[in-house]
């Protein structure tokens, strides 16, 4: 059997993950009725149930020992955790506040993000299409801010920065992603335990009152599980520049979602905002693309 190359692997895991994300609005859609807190923290124990087990069968536990004995993989690990949780939490409630094009925003500004903080950061050179892609996104940030349509960009900023920043760290961290994700789930365990306890006792838990909800809510933690399990891996075979370029799927399936089956308004100020984020994914799809080309014929 041939060995698959490492990049073209992670090019498979990377446009999984995000196919899938982009099509989670669609299973939030089915339990609008439940609480943000409640649909995460259920996602957080249901990933555990699925984890520990696939530990023991993988037989992963040695490495996940290691990780779990080293300090400096364990802050690295919770602070990522802390990252994905505010990101997860403040995703799942735009998308029950039908917010989706905010999200989608957030998701289109993430491979810019990517490229900002592989160059301050990583040492990653900018090229001339990056830093013109970066101006032309930032204007669009710039115009919806400015714009009547402002009201959102929290939510896109506050999405796209929680994620960026959990992917550099995932890139960072020396722990295998399988391995990461296990141990980040773990940590947020005992917080999810407490919140679905608080919210029992205050009578607002949703788990438990009727069947298909229930069975939806189990579901939770293989469906959000499974795509950040394949991004973990892709965050540590890839480029930041690469994975930034992967990150399209997910926020154009939003979109489409959005502004079609959600019914979501796009007014001339979203759309000038978009139009901008887009003109610069553009320039720098066409950046990538020429530079590939020229070092091939060269």
């Amino acid at each position: 059997m041939t060995h698959m190359p490492e990049s073209r692997r992670g090019l498979i895991h990377g446009a999984a993950a995000y196919g899938l994300w982009g099509l989670l609005p669609l299973y939030f859609h089915l339990v609008d009725q439940v609480d943000a807190g409640e649909i995460v923290a259920q996602r957080v124990l249901w990933s555990v149930v699925l984890l520990v087990p696939l530990v023991l069968l993988l037989r992963r536990g040695g490495s996940l020992w290691t990780a779990l004995r080293s300090p400096r993989v364990m802050l690295m690990l919770a602070t990522s955790a802390a990252m994905i949780a505010a990101n997860w939490l403040i995703y799942v409630w735009a998308v029950l506040h039908h917010q989706v094009l905010a999200a989608s925003m957030a998701y289109f500004l993430n491979p810019l993000l990517n490229i900002a903080i592989g160059v301050a950061l990583l040492g990653e050179r900018l090229t001339r299409p990056q830093a013109g892609a970066v101006v032309l996104a930032g204007t669009g940030v710039a115009v919806l801010a400015l714009g009547a349509g402002g009201g959102g960009l929290w939510l896109s900023l506050a999405i796209a920065l929680s994620f960026a920043f959990y992917g550099l760290i995932r890139k960072l961290a020396p722990v295998e992603a399988f391995e990461g994700l296990t141990v980040e789930t773990l940590l947020l365990a005992p917080v999810a335990l407490g919140y679905l306890y608080w919210l029992s006792s205050h009578g607002g838990l949703s788990f438990g009152q009727e069947r298909g909800l229930t069975t939806l809510l189990v579901l939770a933690g293989a469906v959000t599980t499974v795509p950040l399990l394949l991004f973990a891996a892709a965050a540590r075979e890839l480029k930041m520049a690469t994975l930034g370029l992967l990150q399209f799927m997910a926020p154009s399936i939003q979109f489409v979602l959005a502004i079609t089956l959600f019914g979501e308004h796009l007014d001339a100020t979203k759309l000038l905002s978009f139009g901008l984020i887009w003109a610069g994914l553009a320039v720098y799809v066409a950046g990538g693309v020429l530079g590939r080309t020229r070092r091939v014929a060269a």
